[in-house]
């Protein structure tokens, strides 16, 4: 089965998509569906009225039929034109949605009824607070947060990595996703979610574009297009008189020709397509987002919220050097330490045993058979360890180990209180191990940031963002691993209610604030913030509350983020720039081509040498109808962002689109004139 992380290789013109979209050009022919977008609106109905008049003439055998009727069909592949493009943008996402659909499943699902007693019943008849048993190569039937259990999670179907993941009961790490597969052992789930409103059928609603809203530039360019697009049927009506009062009247389909080439039909046609685009772009980088609104924002980001704890680090404790007091070996603390964390399932005590034996050699050894006697961490003792062969062998906390060994005798150096310092200000965990009377040594915890931070903050930092890293931890910790980060801020000991005040800060002085979180104590910064991207290994509350959920969980996935923002914002605008300078080679062929029987001074304005007025007109109309399929693909995949300040942008733009604008219609529009005299269609 193809997975969701593979359909960003389908190709620009997928000849599947295509069949699709060209359909679907047809379909939003609709008129309320057109009056969404005011400017081909326009055009449409230059196409019922052009056709209208066809056939009166044709049926009073009057007029040019021939130049009416190319006029008129051109009208509407204009507008069929258009509508392939936004048709071809959302037919991308409808594919990756059918892809999405085979995560779907007719499970079977366990739904407990009692401690040791459950029914078998179909996935779809569960309901929300259902708590499920899923076993090993069981789906997990609907979306859930694990009550008890850990397992191995094969979630390939939703992000497309192979590799599995570890979900367990508590903390960030406990929400599971309806249509992943338990790879081993079981977990119990209670279900979050209604049948119908799963987090898959809500990716598969946003990859569509169904819940895509315009955006608030989008709808002021719309606004803008608009009142160029009255500016303009007002200048044409008025030119009739005009226009028969100089003894040149002008038929419907000079004056719709007209209108239709002065009105911006280019960024008119293609502007839907960019906004869904963008969401598309994000779509391939395992990112959905909820709206256009916040793919827009997060060009604009300034500052990037990362919580700590599974965003900037691998999100649990990792043990990673054994630090013994003198006179103890390496290989005896990291022995005695491994032996007091056999039998401790958790993160930390896991990668003690881990570290023992890839340092040293050590493996874990079967203690049943040596009358091995366990003991669990308290909460109170703020200890655990392993009772074995008349040694007593504990670790933890430096107070409670300093108050073990005194109470068997023992003495603990001063060494070991600078040892124990030493990796407090390196941000570390300390984790003391004594036998008996006799103290070892440190055990080195830490939490392991993940790969290639500092470069990506890097790079974030010259986009002109400003990193600030949020964690719990107090403030010589979260120092220490923000320097390894390199994040250019921090705070330290965060409540939620201290992220909103930040955010809100932020955003009081202007600035767009951007949210990474996994926690359900995120949710509050994540629904604040304007760009909320949750972890999607992260909790339900936390998915909810976000913009955006990113499926791979990769925090500096910001960087794409912002990047398609940017791309968003600067292609919407090189292309409306392009299409209004489009405006000024079609006025000098159409205008001269109006008025040249009656005001031959007006050849002068013929700089392009067109050859007839019907040749002008036409051949105006057709490239105004082709140069719309022509930037399909550029309004699909987006200009390339360079990071750049808003003056070069701005340069750049006129440079390239602006004079480009103004100079693609003289040579395009002389060279169908010539081919449109070659073939004598008019």
């Amino acid at each position: 089965m193809a997975t969701y992380g593979h359909t960003q290789a389908r190709s620009l013109w997928d000849p599947t998509i295509v069949r699709k979209a060209i359909a679907g050009a047809f379909l939003k022919l609709r008129p309320r569906t057109m009056a969404k977008n005011p400017v081909m609106f326009v055009v449409e109905v230059g196409s019922v009225l052009t056709t209208w008049r066809l056939v009166q003439d044709a049926i009073g055998s009057r007029g040019d039929l021939l130049f009416e009727l190319q006029i008129t069909a051109w009208l509407w592949l204009t507008v069929l034109f258009a509508n392939f493009a936004e048709a071809m943008a959302e037919g991308r996402g409808k594919a990756q949605a059918d892809t999405l659909r085979q995560a779907r499943t007719d499970a079977i699902a366990n739904r407990v009824l009692a401690e040791d007693r459950f029914e078998q019943v179909p996935a779809a008849n569960l309901r929300k607070g259902d708590v499920v048993l899923v076993r090993a190569g069981e789906v997990i039937p609907a979306d859930g947060e694990i009550i008890s259990g850990v397992a191995s999670v094969d979630e390939s179907a939703i992000t497309g990595e192979s590799a599995p993941v570890i979900r367990e009961s508590g903390g960030d790490r406990s929400a599971v996703t309806g249509g992943t597969r338990v790879l081993s052992d079981w977990i119990r789930a209670r279900v979050t979610s209604e049948p119908g409103h799963t987090f898959l059928d809500r990716m598969i609603a946003l990859v569509e574009g169904a819940e895509r809203q315009k955006t608030p530039n989008e709808i002021a360019l719309n606004i803008l297009l608009a009142g160029l697009t009255i500016v303009f049927v007002i200048a044409v009506v008025t030119l009739q008189p005009f226009a028969i009062y100089s003894g040149a009247p002008q038929t419907l389909f000079v004056l719709i020709a007209l209108l239709v080439c002065l009105i911006p039909t280019t960024i008119g046609g293609l502007l839907s397509a960019i906004g869904i685009a963008g969401m598309d772009r994000l779509i391939q980088h395992n990112v959905l987002a909820m709206s256009g609104r916040s793919v827009e924002a997060a060009g604009d980001v300034h500052t990037l919220l990362l919580d700590k704890t599974g965003t900037i680090t691998l999100g649990n404790r990792q043990a990673t050097a054994f630090v013994p007091l003198s006179g103890v070996t390496d290989v005896e603390l990291a022995d005695a330490a491994q032996l007091a964390s056999l039998a401790d399932e958790t993160p930390e005590g896991r990668s003690i045993v881990v570290l023992a034996k890839e340092r040293h050699g050590l493996r874990g050894r079967d203690l049943a058979d040596k009358d091995a006697t366990f003991i669990p961490f308290s909460a109170h003792t703020r200890m655990s360890g392993v009772d074995l062969a008349g040694r007593a062998i504990r670790k933890g906390a430096a107070e409670a180990i300093g108050a073990y060994v005194a109470a068997n005798g023992g003495t603990a150096p001063s060494e070991l209180d600078a040892i124990v310092d030493r990796i407090a200000r390196a941000g570390g965990t300390p984790l003391v191990v004594a036998d008996g009377s006799r103290p070892l040594g440190v055990v080195h915890l830490k939490d392991v940031v993940k790969g290639s931070m500092r470069q990506r903050f890097a790079a974030l930092r010259a986009m002109g963002i400003t990193t600030v890293m949020i964690t719990g931890d107090n403030p010589r910790t979260a120092a220490a691993i923000a320097a390894e980060a390199g994040v250019d801020e921090f705070l330290a000991e965060a409540t939620p209610e201290d992220k909103m005040a930040l955010i809100k800060r932020e955003q009081a002085d202007g600035r767009l604030v951007a949210m990474t979180g996994d926690g359900t104590n995120d949710a509050p910064a994540l629904a604040q913030a304007d760009v909320g991207v949750a972890m999607n290994t992260g909790t339900q509350a936390a998915k909810e509350a976000g913009n955006m959920v990113d499926l791979d969980s990769n925090p500096t996935k910001l960087i794409e983020i912002v990047e398609i923002g940017k791309q968003l914002l600067i292609t919407r605008g090189a292309l409306t720039t392009f299409s209004i300078a489009n405006d000024v080679a079609k006025y000098f062929a159409i205008i001269p081509a109006m008025f040249l029987a009656t005001y031959p001074v007006l050849g002068a304005m013929n700089v392009m040498g067109l050859r007839t007025p019907q040749s002008a007109i036409l051949s105006a109309v057709i490239f105004n109808a082709i140069v719309i399929v022509a930037l399909v693909p550029l309004a699909l995949r987006g200009i390339r962002y360079r990071p750049t300040g808003a003056a070069a942008l701005l340069r750049r733009n006129l440079l390239i689109y602006g004079l480009g604008g103004i100079v693609a219609p003289f040579v395009g529009i002389k060279i169908i004139d010539v081919l449109v005299g070659v073939l004598h269609l008019a």
